[in-house]
Formats: C-alpha cells, structure tokens, sequence
C-alpha cells in the first residue's frame, strides 16, 4: 500500500490570515502559546517586568483571558488555548498591562488600530523603527525573527504581536516595538480525522494506541 499525503507549504494555504485575526479556510484545530510579555517600567539595566493580559476571541464572542503575568510567568511550551475549529471560524486577539493600580489601555483585534498584528513565516513586523534592530528587543523575540527582521517561525504558525503602551500614531516612537505580548498560533490536525487527533483523541474504526477511550463508540468520527 502506497499513501499520498500532501501537507500544506504553507499556513495560508488552509487559513486565512489578515491583519490582525485568523480565520480558517478548513476543519483543523489551533493552539496558542505565549511567547512573551514585554511590558516594562524602568530603564537601562534596572527595569522590571509589568503583569500583562492576553485575551482571545472565538468566531465573534466575547473577548477571555489565557494569560495574565508578567515575562517571568511565561512558558513558551504551555498551551493555553486549544480549539477544533471549522471552515469560517475567526479567531481574534486583544491585550492590556496592569500598572499601579490600573489597567493601561486595551487594544484587541476590532480596535480599529495598528495595535495587534497577526504574521506568518517571512513576514517584517510592521514598525517605523525595524524591531530586529531595536535597543530594546526583548530575548525571547530574537529566536522568531531572522538577521533582516523577517518573521521566522513554521509553515503553519502565526505569530501575533501586541503594542500596549503605545497608540500606533506614535510608530516613530522607539517604544512601538511591538513585543508587549507576543503569541504563537499553531494550526495542526484536522478535527475528526480519526487518528487519535479528534476530540475524544480516538475513533471506532481506527483506535490505535491513542491514550483515551472513545467517547461514543457507535459514532464513527473518521467518517463524520
């Protein structure tokens, strides 16, 4: 038996990506990752980090929280979203610091601002002053940007960068750096597809050696 599988050369192919919101093109499902959370008071050496949220919106409905701390709380391999998702359904992506009492000012993705930006792999983050060669270029962006300032991550990640403590009427600011909050969408598996990938993790007609039980095994998930 010979298998023809074709993958996708890239997340676009199967997800529609704008601006500042992802919509997929296709049943598949998504995980989101913090990369990191930038906002800072301070200067030079002596600075620390400020708690910041990140929120996200599923196919229109209210705006929730995954995450809320500062850098020092981010681990960039813990999901903190997850979503079988199907043809036509957005996510959406918003975030805000707390500082001294308060909440600074929150953008999300229908702000209607250059605040939120959503890229994929080859992409140049869309700042006056080239984020790459930024002063201020925070550690844990280096890994996802190249020696030209071009977005690299996976074929089929989008990354998404939050400035919270600027307008994007002040682009020219050095402080527009875009690396407030930074997450990574990861597409993968298409849901149902009866290899362990589905939402029960695995299937009546094909259970391999998938960790749970199925969930209702008159119901063949490969074939709905």
């Amino acid at each position: 038996m010979t298998w023809n599988i074709t993958y996708p050369s890239s997340v676009k192919d199967v997800v529609e990506v704008d601006d500042n919101s992802i919509t997929p093109k296709e049943p598949l499902c998504a995980t989101i990752r913090v990369l990191g959370a930038g906002v800072t008071v301070g200067s030079g050496k002596s600075y620390s980090f400020v708690p910041t949220e990140a929120k996200v919106s599923y196919n229109g409905g209210s705006y929730e929280q995954v995450f809320y701390g500062t850098n020092d709380d981010v681990k960039p391999n813990k999901v903190v979203f997850y979503k079988d998702m199907t043809q036509g359904e957005t996510l959406r992506f918003g975030g805000r610091y707390y500082y001294n009492g308060s909440w600074g000012p929150y953008f999300t993705s229908q702000s209607g601002t250059d605040n939120v930006r959503t890229l994929v792999n080859g992409d140049i983050p869309p700042t006056t002053n080239p984020m790459h060669t930024a002063p201020t270029l925070e550690s844990f962006i280096k890994p996802y940007l190249d020696a030209e300032g071009r977005v690299k991550i996976g074929p089929m990640d989008v990354i998404v960068f939050m400035e919270l403590t600027h307008y994007d009427s002040q682009k020219s600011d050095q402080g527009y750096d875009l690396q407030d909050m930074v997450l990574l969408v990861t597409f993968g598996c298409k849901n149902n597809n009866g290899h362990g990938n589905n939402a029960d993790g695995v299937d009546s007609s094909n259970p391999g050696n998938a960790p749970k039980e199925d969930s209702d095994p008159t119901v063949d998930d490969e074939n709905k």
